[in-house]
Order: structure tokens, then C-alpha cells, then sequence
């Protein structure tokens, strides 16, 4: 299979897709290895905007099928044994966590894709971050970082920032 029927046939895996799907799999799926599928992708994004690396795997983003449609970027500041809470009390009101955002002095704006729905996903995300034994990026930045948000209306999102403000999570 060459380069271009290969890419599009990724994108029809996605399209039928409803979860993240790995790397692995895919290559699995169209017989190459992880790294070919990790070139396509990238090549494939100039094309597709909407093609999101998850910490689960690629997924296709579609705002037309999305319920979500009120949005904000909020900077907050925890320690890591926080990052639970803060992230349930967003799934928990209804919202959905797109990213990580932290400003790093020398690299600059880093971004981590998140898109976590329900507690299950604040599970899985904590579980890998404890298997891998990694740091999350707010160890760069003293617990500094911002999240992009979803949620199906700005009052959801509200309360979301009022519970972070209780919680201390806040910064304005």
C-alpha cells in the first residue's frame, strides 16, 4: 500500500472510530510500523486540523457531532497530588478538559492533549502518568498551567471556575 492510500485509509479508521486509536493499532490495522503511522499523521494534520493526539491514541475531532460548544482557557496553579480533583470537578459539572497548557521559560508554550470526558478517563490519565513514572508538565512551572475547557454551556463553565476557586485552583 503506498504513502497516499495508506493516509487514506487512516483517516477512514478515525472516521469509524469513536475512541482514541492507538499508534500500534493503526499500524497493526494498515501493516506498517508505529513510526510510519506517526510520519502520516503528522503529514495528514496539515490537511485535517481536526486530528488530535490523545494520551490514548488519534483521534478525529468532529465539532458538528460535538454536544460542547462553550469553551474557555483558565490558568490554575495545584501540586500534582491536586490534579484528581481538579480534573473531576470538571467531568463531574458536566465539562470536558481538552488540554494542559504551561508557558516554560526556554521552550515556550507546551501543550498536552487531555481530552478527558468522565472520571473514568481522570483514572486512566493518572494511571499512565503513575505507570510510565512521568511528571505532569506542571512540574515545569511551579504548578502553573492553564486548561482549555469545554462544556455544553458557559453556566457550566462558570460553575467549573467556581469550584476551582474554592478549591484554591484559581488564578486570576
Amino acid at each position: 500500500m503506498g504513502g497516499e492510500a495508506r493516509r487514506k485509509k487512516i483517516i477512514e479508521i478515525l472516521q469509524q472510530e469513536n475512541r482514541p486509536v492507538s499508534g500500534s493499532d493503526m499500524a497493526g490495522r494498515v501493516g506498517v510500523s508505529r513510526q510510519i503511522i506517526v510520519q502520516d499523521i503528522a503529514l495528514l494534520r496539515t490537511s485535517y486540523q481536526n486530528i488530535l493526539s490523545t494520551n490514548r491514541g488519534y483521534l478525529l475531532y468532529h465539532d458538528d457531532q460535538e454536544p460542547y460548544c462553550a469553551r474557555r482557557i483558565v490558568k490554575v496553579k495545584h501540586q500534582k497530588e491536586d490534579i484528581v480533583r481538579e480534573l473531576d470537578i470538571v467531568v463531574d459539572a458536566g465539562g470536558k478538559v481538552i488540554n494542559v497548557i504551561v508557558e516554560h521559560e526556554i521552550y515556550g508554550r507546551l501543550t498536552g492533549e487531555l481530552m478527558i470526558r468522565n472520571r473514568a478517563d481522570v483514572r486512566k490519565f493518572m494511571h499512565r502518568v503513575e505507570e510510565h513514572q512521568t511528571r505532569p508538565l506542571t512540574d515545569l512551572t511551579g504548578g502553573v498551567h492553564f486548561h482549555t475547557i469545554e462544556a455544553e454551556n458557559e453556566e457550566i463553565l462558570d460553575d467549573i471556575v467556581r469550584q476551582w476557586k474554592e478549591a484554591g485552583f484559581l488564578m486570576e
